[in-house]
């Protein structure tokens, strides 16, 4: 079909990867609040939780993607990556101590981290000039469709075993096994893209910060201090629960929203080949920042749904353009050091952002916290006007 010319094999199968790793992942996102706070935990330690999680797969990002492009492998890192994730998810069912917690979510984020770099670099690579944003339109929609299915699944799971949340840990295990059995269809070929050098440090990432174009290091200051104020959506969750969503209306929101998101993924990364990158991510940010505001503002619980509608777009116009437009800025022999790097800074961004977005909704209410990152926004969208090209 004319409308999938630019989609290669590889890039369906690492789509359809992310499919059913997102599929099990996303069938525990929604209801992981509901189950941290059924155990015990706080707003605050939820807060450092994710925000912890986060950060451990952005200091293995940086590194992971430095290995691949020394090693001139994709493949084996994918494959790894993806399979620690899939074995995340049981072992939060197993205990509930803390300690045990934090550790199989960190787990999971590790995964994250060892396959990113490599995987997005393995996308950039199938993608000619002028289609970056298309490929990985394509593929974040493959992956937020997974991100649809997952809540679906826990939706009919929990209306029928209510409440039953270490059960769905159990059951999101096999989307995650399909998963790690279809990336063995992936048959990369070693590359020498880099000459042989001493084994890089675990925080890689800075060294190749001061060597990297001065492009790329703009564009990271502006997208990192987004991130410094884009908390993880399981507060955005949190607050539409406060306005008397009960349990399934809140999946069903989810799932709602990930159908956008997905929808939307695909045409909006032809539509930044077209008319720019840069004017499709400032597109999205401003639709971020309104949804943030809106939030702080209403209590309706029908506003705030179809603010998590919008938000849809937000993410659909950000996502995968903004890997697309950091890989055009870097040399090709950089790409999952480059991509894998920003992923690295990104997620130790996500570590302030959570803890202070958690500790702002305790101290100051839910109405600051959400303002400060709608005003943040808008402060980024100007940056980027102004200083990218």
């Amino acid at each position: 079909m004319a409308l999938f010319r630019h989609i290669t094999s590889t890039v369906w199968v690492l789509s359809l990867v992310s499919l059913f790793t997102d599929m099990a992942s996303e069938m525990l996102y929604p209801v992981m609040p509901l189950y941290l706070k059924q155990i015990g935990f706080s707003v605050l330690l939820i807060g450092i939780l994710e925000g912890l999680a986060e950060a451990t797969a952005g200091l293995s990002k940086g590194y992971f993607g430095r290995q691949s492009d020394l090693s001139g492998k994709r493949v084996p890192f994918v494959q790894w990556g993806y399979a620690l994730s899939a074995m995340s998810k049981p072992l939060l069912a197993l205990w509930t101590h803390p300690a045990w917690v934090f550790g199989a979510r960190t787990l999971d984020r590790l995964g994250k981290g060892i396959r990113t770099g490599a995987r997005d670099a393995l996308l950039s690579d199938e993608a000619a000039d002028g289609t970056k944003g298309t490929v990985f339109g394509f593929h974040r929609a493959m992956d937020t469709l997974g991100a649809a299915l997952g809540p679906a699944l826990a939706l009919v799971f929990l209306s029928i075993y209510p409440e039953h949340y270490r059960e769905l840990f159990l059951v999101a295990f096999f989307p995650g096994l399909i998963a790690v059995f279809s990336s063995f269809r992936l048959h990369g070929k070693t590359k020498n893209l880099l000459p042989k050098k001493a084994k890089p440090s675990f925080f890689s990432s800075i060294g190749y910060w001061k060597e990297s174009p001065a492009a790329y290091r703009k564009l990271c200051i502006g997208l990192l201090a987004f991130a410094l104020f884009n908390s993880s959506d399981v507060f955005l969750l949190l607050r539409a629960k406060e306005s008397g969503m009960d349990d399934r209306m809140l999946i069903g929101l989810y799932i709602a929203y990930n159908l956008v998101y997905a929808l939307a993924s695909y045409p909006l990364g032809m539509l930044a080949d077209r008319i720019g990158l840069k004017n499709i991510m400032l597109f999205g940010i401003l639709v971020f920042a309104g949804v943030y505001f809106g939030m702080a503002h209403f209590h309706d619980e029908y506003a705030l749904a179809t603010l998590f509608l919008l938000y849809g777009l937000y993410a659909a116009a950000t996502d995968g353009n903004s890997k697309a437009w950091i890989s055009i800025l870097v040399a090709k022999e950089d790409t999952a050091t480059a991509l894998g790097s920003f992923a690295g800074f990104q997620s130790i961004a996500a570590l302030l952002a959570s803890s202070l977005a958690g500790l702002l909704w305790m101290v100051a209410g839910a109405e600051i916290s959400l303002l400060t990152s709608a005003i943040a926004a808008c402060a980024v969208a100007v940056y980027l006007r102004v200083f990218m090209k």
